[in-house]
């Protein structure tokens, strides 16, 4: 029998060694036996270094019958004495993680180099048609020699589609190798036992989904919300030792621990009504370093993705109002071929569900945690305030030491200075735009160190800072007066909540001009 593993798995994607050498193991084989035994075909998608390949690599040990790996597991109780539990399959599982897809041909080569492998273990000769004809040559022969069915597993089916998001030329014929070789499957029914395919991406119009209508779409399925990720009780079952740990050695208590790992981690929705999952390489790597790093944003948001959020003219403000709203069908299919980046924000994991009006079956979307809140905005600060950096000391953290020491002046000659800055650009991409992105992001950004709140609806203050010593109302006009923008803090008594506080509070009513692209107006008061 297995031992109960005691080490971290952060970074491990295959199953066998994750269990031989004693790893802990979040139980989702519960899962995989209600998978194998509904139905065939599955598509799943999710978010990067969500768990996707260490799923797979466990439902290839399940297929190939490897029992042992699975002691102590859900799944062992549940097969029972089912006598047709724990018969080895031959599996085909396509990763297509870990290659560069940037030049023409590579996805042939990936493909022909998997295919070859499994041509030499099955003796099935090689050298005649192409993929997709091998492909079903293969699955014929060892259905024939074997006397089996196959299974077919593919990890990450569309990163050869997203690593070449910008090379139109490349993903076409990408879409097209893919669509020529898993075309397959549709009429192999008969020979196939089992179909898995996972992405970051469902594209619309990709064959691999107009071919496969049978294709069942789990990702949003409220009974496999939480096939991937980790719950808080799954933490909690799992992992108490190591939280117990972290608390320690962040002089926290364990409740204090606990409270902080999902603010900065939890919060992912896969399902209105399912259950909030961590992003579990965050999770992971913070237990492991018992430090609330932004693990997830190592490797940064994707170039294309700032982009369409650019181009689109994206209101940034609506990550914060609520007002980001979406249809099942949008969230589920992109295409790739139109502006809306909501689609993709889902699909990549900055954005999830928080909400579900069921009578016009309309979903809102949000942050699901701080770590990526936090480090989206600050991916996007290079390309809408380029200046913002230490070395030119406009950047968030000298803003910050600033408002803690109550410095008016240099907060106001840094706020000038950066939108000093701002690119002119054509006029489809307006300064109201701009204006409207620099505020909200520098101080949303804020906010990662002192209370910060934005605001954007009539009668509110546009914005409320709180330090230890200062309070400060911020009013911003674009094309008016900082004395209107002051006169109005004045008139609707933003500053009446704080009349019996005793730090010291400031109103200041600051004003832009769109046509020099300036900050023109500082009043204080």
């Amino acid at each position: 029998m297995l031992e109960v593993g005691n080490k971290i798995p952060m970074g491990i994607q295959g199953f066998e060694g994750l269990r031989k050498d004693r790893y802990v193991y979040v139980d989702k084989t519960a899962y995989i036996y209600r998978l194998v035994h509904e139905g065939k075909p599955y598509f799943l998608s999710r978010p990067r270094r969500f768990g996707k390949s260490l799923l797979l690599s466990t439902m290839k040990a399940y297929w190939e019958g490897k029992k042992e790996l699975f002691s102590g597991l859900a799944i062992q109780e549940l097969e029972g004495n089912n006598p047709d539990a724990w018969k080895p399959y031959p599996v085909f599982l396509f990763d297509f993680n870990g290659a560069n897809y940037q030049q023409m041909g590579a996805l042939e080569e990936i493909i022909d180099e998997q295919l070859r492998r499994w041509e030499t273990n099955y003796d099935v000769s090689a050298n005649q048609g192409n993929l997709g004809e091998r492909f079903r040559r293969l699955i014929l022969e060892v259905n024939k020699k074997l006397d089996k069915r196959v299974v077919i597993l593919v990890d990450e089916y569309d990163k050869p589609l997203l690593d070449v998001v910008d090379n139109s030329e490349i993903q076409k014929h990408n879409k097209g190798v893919i669509k020529g070789f898993f075309s397959t499957l549709k009429s192999f029914d008969e020979y196939i036992q089992f179909i898995f395919i996972t992405g970051v991406s469902k594209f619309h119009k990709v064959s691999i989904f107009s071919d496969l209508n049978q294709l069942r779409d789990i990702s949003m399925s409220e009974a496999y919300a939480c096939l991937c990720g980790i719950t808080e009780k799954e933490t909690d079952d799992f992992f108490a030792e190591e939280v117990s740990a972290f608390a320690k050695r962040r002089r926290m208590t364990i409740s204090e621990c606990r409270a902080s790992l999902r603010k900065h981690y939890d919060g992912y929705r896969f399902h209105p009504d399912g259950e909030p999952v961590f992003n579990p390489y965050s999770l992971l790597g913070a237990l492991l370093e018992k430090e609330f790093g932004d693990y997830w944003f190592e490797t940064g948001t994707p170039a294309f993705l700032v982009k369409k959020i650019r181009e689109s003219q994206f209101d940034l403000r609506s990550f914060s109002d609520q007002s980001i709203f979406a249809n099942e069908a949008l969230l589920k299919d992109y295409t790739g071929d139109n502006l809306d980046p909501i689609p993709i924000l889902y699909q990549t994991g900055y954005l999830t569900i928080i909400g579900y009006d069921m009578k016009r079956r309309r979903y809102t979307l949000g942050f699901p945690n701080e770590e990526v809140k936090y480090g989206f905005l600050e991916s996007l600060i290079p390309s809408y305030i380029p200046m913002a950096t230490a070395g030119h000391k406009m950047d968030i953290f000298t803003l910050d030491e600033y408002i803690e020491n109550g410095e008016l002046d240099k907060i106001k000659n840094l706020l000038t200075g950066l939108f000093a800055n701002i690119p002119y650009t054509l006029e489809s991409d307006p300064f109201e735009h701009y204006f409207q992105a620099v505020i909200y992001l520098v101080f949303t950004l804020l906010g990662k160190f002192v209370l910060c709140e934005m605001h954007t609806y009539t009668g509110r203050i546009d914005c409320k800072i709180e330090t230890k010593d200062y309070i400060y109302l911020f009013e911003f006009k674009r094309d008016d007066t900082a004395e209107a923008a002051l006169k109005q803090i004045e008139s609707k008594d933003y500053a009446l909540p704080f009349i019996a506080d005793t730090r010291k509070l400031i109103k200041i009513g600051v004003s832009f001009d769109s046509a020099t692209r300036k900050l023109v107006g500082w009043e204080v008061a």
